[in-house]
């Protein structure tokens, strides 16, 4: 599973790119797809918009193997895997992990426990799950921009995100 995570680290730092600091962006500073924020918990003290830019790649796969994985060990098909942790990375972890329960028919909270454990595990073909998650996770941007019309910004972006991902579920 290692050489699984790895690759689909490298993907997501490939579409994520380097160091962005867009005005309207609610994550603020961001670098490999890593949030101030999340800069500051992991290393458990404030950080610099010029220590986010700092971060390096390194770092950053570190984060992601520790944090963005959290509810997701029991994803078996590669598929399902992969649009699950582009979809933590892009719009939170409690966001995917809510959209994985919505779908297995769990308590969507974003909190994965064991009941969210033994819904997954009752699904016998994960790969049904991909056409639902995709759809989910384009809802949830329009979501996000009706209730904030200054989010249309990154509909473009949004959208070519997930371009490949519908084409994979077409």
């Amino acid at each position: 599973m290692s050489d699984t995570i790895e690759a689909l680290i490298s993907k997501v730092i490939e579409r994520e790119g380097g160091y962005v600091n867009h005005s309207a962006d609610r994550g603020g500073p961001t670098n490999w797809g890593i949030t101030q924020a999340t800069l500051a918990d992991w290393r458990g003290q404030p950080v610099t918009e010029f220590q986010v830019k700092a971060l390096s790649q390194d770092e950053a796969r570190h984060i992601y193997r520790d944090r963005y994985f959290r509810g997701l060990d029991g994803v078996t098909d590669p598929k399902v895997l992969e649009l699950l942790f582009d979809y933590a990375v892009n719009s939170g972890t409690g966001r995917a992990v809510k959209a994985l329960q919505s779908v297995i028919g769990a308590t969507p909270d974003g909190a994965w426990g064991p009941k969210s454990a033994a819904a997954l595990k009752a699904v016998p073909d994960q790969s049904k799950l991909y056409w639902p998650l995709v759809c989910e996770r384009l809802d949830n941007y329009l979501r996000i921009i009706g209730r904030d019309p200054s989010q249309a910004v990154f509909a473009a972006g949004w959208a070519n995100r997930i371009v490949p991902f519908w084409k994979e579920a077409a």
